[in-house]
């Protein structure tokens, strides 16, 4: 896992939206990534719109708030923050930030009149959510000494973004909100956010497994990136499983046909006697695995025709913890993500 398929040109990208089907280890490679992306001083944000509070579980933390605040250190020194960014909080940080209306926003939100909003409007949401994080990546901090122009406060931000189901709903509704309202602080931000999502300073990431069902989501959700003019980044292959059977063997290896005798014979060469259901047993699991490793190699030719860059991460044996989350950004990086 040497090659580094991380394409060059990703290294303009300033938003990392990770998305994938549900079930495939979505947020927890937009951690990865997130850590990789930081490591060597440099600082990244994780952001979450699902309200699942994914992240704080990743990183054995607290729920996270409607705040930055640090959630891991990275490599050689580099730091992740996380954020929770909640509808309802950020449409009272719109109000007061655009309208100065906070106590007036306060009042509505007792009067229940946010959520009514967004229910009456339901892109309305999407807005507010994608707004949020188009703010978070333009925040610059201090001056860049050397040619007096601000510099931004994170290196990257990463999107722990909705499934594939609909991440292109997600974030091609600011365009439609943004025709709703012809002028002011709404079509100004919806400007902003559109600009930003449909530039080479955003990356689609699509998490899945070499089965057909996230292949096929993935493929389509390929498609429909493109049509929508938003882009693509890589394809990244999550818990891959190794192959303990030589490619020329698969074949014979899937039938059965004369597996169990070979397999006694081969056993008892060993000095290995076993009784006919252990053997039998053996040979089930073969022809299993056999034909999981040939589905999996029809899948991958599939992505291999979308021709995006792919990076694997192999499937942790002990499941996922803080270590596993580490391990999988040093893969990462391994491949090339910097």
């Amino acid at each position: 896992m040497t090659d580094q398929r991380w394409p060059a040109a990703l290294a303009e990208a300033r938003l990392h939206v990770v998305s994938g089907k549900g079930g495939t280890g979505k947020t927890t490679l937009a951690a990865a990534l997130a850590l990789a992306l930081a490591a060597g001083g440099r600082r990244t944000l994780l952001v979450e719109v699902e309200g699942r509070q994914g992240i704080a579980q990743v990183f054995d933390t607290p729920p996270l708030p409607y705040a930055e605040q640090r959630i891991a250190v990275a490599p050689d020194g580099g730091e992740v923050r996380g954020l929770s960014v909640d509808a309802e909080a950020a449409l009272l940080e719109y109000l007061e930030m655009f309208y100065n209306l906070g106590l007036a926003g306060r009042t509505l939100r007792r009067m229940g009149a946010i959520e009514f909003a967004t229910t009456l409007a339901p892109g309305l949401r999407d807005v507010l959510l994608s707004g949020k994080v188009k703010e978070c990546v333009g925040r610059t901090v201090g001056e860049d000494r050397r040619g007096g122009r601000r510099v931004p406060l994170y290196d990257a931000v990463v999107l722990d973004a909705p499934p594939t189901g609909r991440i292109v709903k997600f974030l091609d509704v600011t365009k439609a909100m943004g025709s709703l309202a012809r002028t002011g602080p709404i079509h100004t931000q919806s400007e902003g956010v559109v600009e930003l999502l449909h530039s080479s300073r955003t990356a689609i990431h699509l998490v899945t497994q070499l089965e057909d069902l996230p292949v096929q989501e993935t493929l389509d959700t390929v498609d429909e990136l493109v049509e929508a003019g938003l882009p693509t980044g890589a394809v990244l292959i999550n818990r891959i499983r190794p192959s303990r059977l030589p490619a020329t063997a698969l074949t014979g290896a899937a039938t059965g046909a004369g597996l169990g005798s070979g397999l006694r014979s081969g056993l008892e060469a060993a000095g290995l006697f076993l009784k006919d259901e252990e053997v039998d047993g053996l040979v089930s699991e073969t022809v299993e695995h056999a034909e999981r490793v040939q589905i999996e190699s029809a899948v991958r030719s599939r992505l291999n025709a979308a021709g995006l860059p792919q990076l694997e991460l192999p499937e942790l044996t002990e499941g996922v913890d803080l270590g596993g989350v580490y391990e999988l950004a040093e893969l990462l990086r391994e491949q090339g993500v910097r």
